[in-house]
């Protein structure tokens, strides 16, 4: 490549934001694929010490994120599900599996670009099983992943032979807190600790950067990395954002006490890798491993730490977390315009959507952990859809008071319709599955692991089945519609399959099997009939574009 120095840039620019881009579409591919699966083993596995950290490892290599670990970790302390202790362990090794992928990453994997695009094309386009598209989003992920990496090589190449490079790399060597601080600053702007270390790591293999000055900057990306998950829980409550103040504290004052100690007795880093790039990144792993045994000791103290630091006095009962005050958008200055007050019924419809959302995901963890007070939140929200769903209806009413178009009064009737719908499902989830939850705590039932996983494969599906439910009804999006009666079919599938296989442990005589029976069926009966009514808010966009027979999808 030649040109000017502008030219260089551009091409370095755009090599950066492609490896952005495929890091987050590995991470949003696993999520969508895995996300429920993987949260449910990360939260049965942290009682132990150690599993808490491999499970954070794990987790992180998954989602190419120790970023999105910490703020899941941390919802699950603050909702009480596991203890602050064990969070902090949990985030200490997802770094680890951050850092592993870093160096994983930085192998010759030429060869897989190709593969992985022609696999993770094929998949995405030759099926519509949503697991098997994600795992082809994933694939096509990590091939413009390891892509961008010979990209970024190939556009510093000039750069090599620029008189000003050396300049700024002396500069920067003879001054390392500006380099650790705009480190810190990059890693921050790419949200991304791997993405800031793949960067420098293939700059250090051009020669661009030396040993020494790698180090100093890999120090700066942990600290960025420590600051990104603390800023984007700032707005959150405080249980939640005592795991990601844990994690600064640690790996972020870790990285500043490091840097003095490396600016102090200046070490030789020759014993870390042969290489300059291999020397980054293996500093990288090294200093998440100081951090990692330096924690192991010190969880329960830096968490007792960062409760202090965010004012957290005493525990919050879950009630008081769900008293958040609201403001209605049913404007009725804006019935005069039915497009504004359809609008504003859509607002309204979504807020609606998000405590169903809620609810739904908090009753398969009633299943596991409850107790009176979260069963009285649980049924709080139920009473915050009733009424919401009140005044949704008598806010239409009043629109069809004026002339509509024929566009207009569909739409009216679909968010009538799916106010209805959302109005059931909060129902049977308070009314049904909350009795199911009373009964199993009465009477002190277990489910059998093969049952519970069963259950939560489940309702793992009719969550995700929602939320796509829940975005049709804002984008009309067709394609989304069609996917979400096709979920229902096979949702259908999976009931039967589920019901022989309980009904195999009954009669194999399974104790655990037997005495809760009764429940396992119920609640697979409910949340089918949770899917159903959700599915059918796709109904309407699919018969406005002709896709719907009196009876089934048709081919597309």
């Amino acid at each position: 490549m030649s040109g000017s120095g502008s030219i260089v840039l551009i091409h370095l620019a755009g090599a950066v934001a492609l490896m952005l881009f495929a890091t987050r579409m590995v991470k949003t591919g696993v999520e969508r694929a895995y996300g429920d699966v993987l949260r449910r083993r990360l939260r049965a596995t942290m009682r132990n010490p150690i599993m808490a950290v491999l499970a954070g490892t794990g987790l992180a290599i998954a989602l190419q994120s120790s970023t999105a670990v910490t703020l899941l970790v941390g919802s699950f302390a603050g909702a009480g599900i596991v203890s602050g202790a064990a969070g902090q362990l949990a985030v200490r090794g997802a770094e680890i599996g951050s850092a592993i992928v870093t160096k994983l990453l930085t192998f010759d994997l030429t060869l897989l670009v190709p593969l992985c695009l022609i696999a993770g094309t094929f998949m995405f386009m030759a099926t519509e099983r949503r697991d098997w598209r994600q795992i082809g989003r994933i694939l096509v992920g990590i091939g413009l992943l390891i892509l961008s990496l010979e990209m970024i090589g190939q556009a510093s190449e000039p750069l090599r032979e620029s008189q000003l490079m050396p300049v700024i790399i002396n500069y920067f060597s003879g001054d390392p807190v500006t380099a650790f601080l705009l480190a810190a600053v990059v890693t921050w702007l790419f949200q991304s600790s791997i993405a800031a270390v793949l960067l420098m790591a293939t700059l250090a293999g051009r020669g661009l950067i030396t040993p020494e000055l790698g180090v100093v900057l890999v120090l700066g990306v942990n600290l960025g990395s420590s600051v990104i998950a603390p800023m984007l829980t700032r707005g959150a409550d405080a249980a939640v954002r005592v795991v990601p103040i844990g994690n600064l504290l640690m790996r972020g004052m870790g990285s500043v006490v490091m840097l003095v100690l490396f600016m102090t007795f200046k070490p030789d880093v020759a014993f870390i890798g042969t290489t300059a790039s291999d020397q980054i990144v293996n500093a990288h792993i090294l200093f998440n491993v100081i951090i990692l045994l330096a924690g192991l000791p010190l969880a329960g103290v830096v968490y007792r730490a960062s409760e202090r630091l965010v004012a957290l006095a005493a525990p919050q009962e879950p009630a008081d977390a769900l008293q958040v005050a609201e403001l209605s958008a049913l404007n009725e200055a804006a019935l005069g315009t039915p497009s504004q007050a359809l609008a504003n019924a859509t607002r309204e419809v979504v807020r609606i959507c998000e405590t169903v959302e809620i609810m739904l995901k908090r009753i398969i963890e009633l299943y596991e952990d409850a107790d009176e007070a979260k069963i009285k939140a649980l049924a709080a929200l139920d009473d915050r859809v009733d009424a919401r769903h009140a005044a949704v209806k008598l806010y239409l009413a009043k629109v069809t008071r004026n002339p509509l178009t024929e566009a207009e009064a569909l739409r009216c009737q679909e968010l009538i319709g799916a106010c209805v719908k959302l109005e059931q499902v909060g129902d049977i989830i308070v009314r049904n599955m909350l009795v199911h939850v009373r009964k199993k705590i009465e009477h002190g039932l277990e489910f059998t692991p093969e049952g519970w996983r069963e259950l939560t494969a489940f309702h793992a599906s009719v969550l995700a089945n929602a939320r796509m439910a829940f975005n049709v009804l804002v984008s009309h999006d067709t394609e989304t519609a069609r996917q979400l009666v096709l979920e229902k079919d096979r949702l259908r599938d999976r009931e039967k399959e589920t019901s022989q296989s309980h009904f195999l442990r009954l009669r194999d005589g399974t104790p655990r099997s037997v005495e809760t029976s009764t429940i396992h069926l119920d609640t697979i009966r409910d949340l089918k009939q949770i899917n159903s009514l959700l599915a059918s808010i796709a109904y309407p966009v699919l018969e406005e574009h002709g896709l719907l027979r009196e009876s089934r999808l048709k081919a597309g």
